[in-house]
């Protein structure tokens, strides 16, 4: 029994496909198959039903799999006490950042990071909040950036800073006449939200519920005024400025525009206006102290947009 037979099943078990799970360990699909064969014969059970349209632990190949997650975190453990005898800031950082962060937050506080420690250089990567947390769980990220609320067993969770959400709309929108709108506003108009399991999908129909009432209105009358889910804030922003519609975003996102001035325009929520508080998390073992600080107070030195 090896780790990576155990990384194998528990990576099979979540995506329920032989194909995917190898493309994610990062092996072939018939090398993953005869590890998981192999594995079965060594325990003398079944670990997985196989058919032609998916694959499923049988129910003790469950209590295997949650055992050999255990596992995976442990030795995730071993690596970060031995990192911890080293410079804590010479070796790699591993951050991820969910999608509507990391591509605003990360061009600000890199060069800062790097001005501070030079030698720890960053890989990151961006994510859905479900996806980072495992892999924040197994060790394979040593920090996340993401929105409250979040909780995780055994994992510290620390604000950074809150950000204000605003309406993104072209420059001669009927509502770019006001100075500040009110949720109400925006139900009457043909609103862009991103697509399921964005979590800054919910926190606007949390923060706008007239408009979760009307989408729901609307797709039970077999018209859905939202035009389009978007796969990320900047389909929405394009979406936007070929006038489908309009958007909430994060201010981060809007003041990152890349269209010409005079296109698209933000307007501001009336107070108190609508936010997303962003945080830093990572394991309570995470032994690199010296390493989660450094990159808190490269964050905390970014200037972000401001209202």
């Amino acid at each position: 029994m090896t780790l990576n037979e155990l990384r194998y099943i528990v990576t099979l078990a979540q995506e329920q496909h032989f194909g995917r799970a190898a493309e994610r360990c990062f092996v072939s699909q018939p090398t993953l198959s005869i590890a998981v064969k192999k594995l079965e014969k060594e325990l003398g059970v079944a670990l997985f039903e196989r058919s032609k349209t998916r694959v499923q632990a049988t129910p003790l190949g469950e209590r295997i799999v949650a055992q050999a997650q255990l596992v995976l975190e442990q030795s995730a453990a071993i690596k970060d006490i031995a990192s911890a005898g080293k410079d804590q800031l010479s070796s790699p950082l591993s951050v991820g950042a969910i999608f509507t962060i990391g591509p605003y937050l990360f061009p600000h506080f890199i060069p800062q990071l790097q001005q501070r420690a030079p030698q720890m250089p960053l890989f990151v990567e961006e994510g859905y909040t479900s996806t980072l947390r495992g892999r924040l769980r197994k060790g394979e990220l040593d920090a996340v950036i993401l929105a409250l609320p979040f909780t995780e067993p055994d994992v510290v969770t620390q604000p950074l800073y809150d950000e204000p959400f605003v309406v993104l709309m072209p420059s001669d929108h009927p509502l770019a006449q006001y100075e500040a709108l009110t949720p109400e506003q925006l139900c009457e108009d043909n609103v862009l939200l991103l697509g399921e399991g964005h979590c800054f999908r919910d926190q606007v129909l949390e923060a706008c519920p007239q408009l979760q009432q009307s989408i729901e209105k609307e797709a039970g009358s077999g018209h859905i005024r939202t035009a389009a889910d978007g796969s990320s804030l900047e389909t929405l922003r394009h979406m936007v400025a070929s006038r489908l519609g309009i958007t909430v975003l994060p201010l981060s996102a809007a003041a990152a525009s890349q269209y010409a001035t005079g296109v698209l325009v933000t307007r501001p929520f009336v107070a108190p206006a609508p936010q997303r508080t962003v945080a830093l998390a990572w394991r309570a073992s995470f032994p690199r102290h010296r390493a989660i600080d450094m990159l808190r107070d490269a964050i905390n030195q970014c200037q972000l947009p401001s209202p």
